[in-house]
């Protein structure tokens, strides 16, 4: 409960909204905004207003609030949360939970305000290929600012905690993303493509430099395998980048675009031979977690945050950033099909309770209370003085 006995009221920020089912931030509030509700706690997410056709105010419990934003590539992130913030400032509401380290100067808005506030950074966006110059400086300088403008600073990973204290003295409260289990799905859902059971190995991701499915698709290209590798997502605009992939001539690739619904997608995670992940700057990473949820056998870039998913190797294979070394990885699941299946058959065992959905929100309603309890210790002080 609040001060004025009623219920906690968290409002949450940076996200593209609810109920919207694609995007890795979008997820996560899904899932904790709905396990909050459920517990008594008010919710309200802030939705950027062109995404949604129906503005319904209230969705499952959760309440809705849609805001304007500038609609480019660049910017409407950015204004739809400035307008978000200042809106918000104004609301009754008791905790105030941002996402996105882009969103880190914003949390002087809060500051002014007086509302306890806190910020989950997400990766290294000051490192994506995609935000060069300009772009990376802003992310740059947005992380630091988020670490010294909001209460409490969240990263999602051990490893990303340990980078943010290396490289701003930052600390931070480690909470991770949860995931999803499933023991099964439709598998004629994948003959669409032309699929059978572990004919072919998959990737799932936006098709931008980040994600490294450039690389993959080279090595994968290079090596002997006879089974198809499937690539699932695209980008939503024009670009050189995913187009040259998409020319990329051999008859094995598969490229699906994006597979919005979710028992398709499902089905072509428990169905592949093996899974490749070549995420390179985030933390604890969606598409991992669905990867070990389904039963996949992860083939994964070697980064500190892939090693730390998949327990220094237990739950996975590494590959190297080159694409001799996707070669190898591809025939070497090719020639040992034993192993690549007990990879499968223990998968599920690396979702320890740092990725359950329920201990999530359990950490995020913790912090959540204690921010609002500081908030009121520290206006009796300031009272009593």
């Amino acid at each position: 409960m609040s001060k004025n006995n009623k219920p906690l009221h968290v409002a949450i920020v940076g996200t593209r909204g609810y109920p919207y089912v694609y995007g890795g931030y979008e997820t996560f509030v899904k899932e904790m905004g709905e396990r909050l509700v459920q517990r008594g706690i008010e919710v309200t997410i802030y939705c950027h207003a062109p995404l949604f056709e129906k503005q319904p105010k209230k969705v499952n419990g959760i309440n809705l609030v849609y805001i304007p934003c500038v609609e480019t590539k660049s910017l409407s992130q950015l204004t739809n949360s400035l307008l978000s913030m200042l809106h918000v400032c104004f609301s009754k509401v008791d905790v105030v939970f941002v996402v996105n380290s882009a969103n880190g100067p914003f949390g002087i808005l809060t500051k002014l305000f007086g509302k306890p506030s806190t910020i989950n950074v997400d990766g290294l966006e000051w490192l994506r290929p995609k935000w060069k110059g300009l772009g990376a400086r802003y992310y740059l300088f947005a992380s630091r600012l988020a670490t010294k403008l909001y209460d409490q600073l969240i990263t999602d990973s051990d490893e990303m905690e340990k980078i943010y204290l290396e490289k701003f003295n930052a600390p931070s409260k480690m909470i991770a993303y949860g995931a999803n289990p499933r023991l099964s799905s439709e598998s004629t859902l994948i003959e669409e493509w032309d699929l059978q059971k572990e004919s072919y190995f998959l990737i799932v991701g936006r098709l931008i430099p980040d994600n490294n499915a450039d690389l993959i698709v080279e090595g994968f290209v290079k090596s002997k395998s006879k089974r198809k590798l499937v690539i699932v997502g695209d980008v939503p605009y024009h670009d050189k980048f995913a187009q040259m992939m998409k020319n990329t001539d051999d008859k094995r690739l598969v490229f699906t675009g994006y597979v919005r619904d979710q028992e398709q997608l499902a089905a072509l995670y428990h169905n592949c031979f093996a899974y490749y992940h070549g995420h390179e700057y985030g933390g604890t990473n969606p598409a991992m977690l669905k990867a070990l949820g389904y039963g996949c056998a992860i083939l994964a870039l070697n980064t500190r945050f892939n090693q730390e998913m998949l327990q220094q190797g237990k739950f996975g294979w590494y590959f190297q950033k080159n694409a001799a070394s996707v070669v190898e990885i591809t025939e070497r699941a090719e020639n040992l099909p034993e192993e690549v299946e007990n990879l499968r058959k223990h998968a599920r065992e690396g979702l320890t309770d740092k990725y359950n959905w329920e201990v999530v929100t359990d950490e995020y309603e913790a912090l959540f209370k204690s921010l609002c309890k500081r908030k009121i210790k520290e206006n009796l002080v300031e009272i009593n003085y």
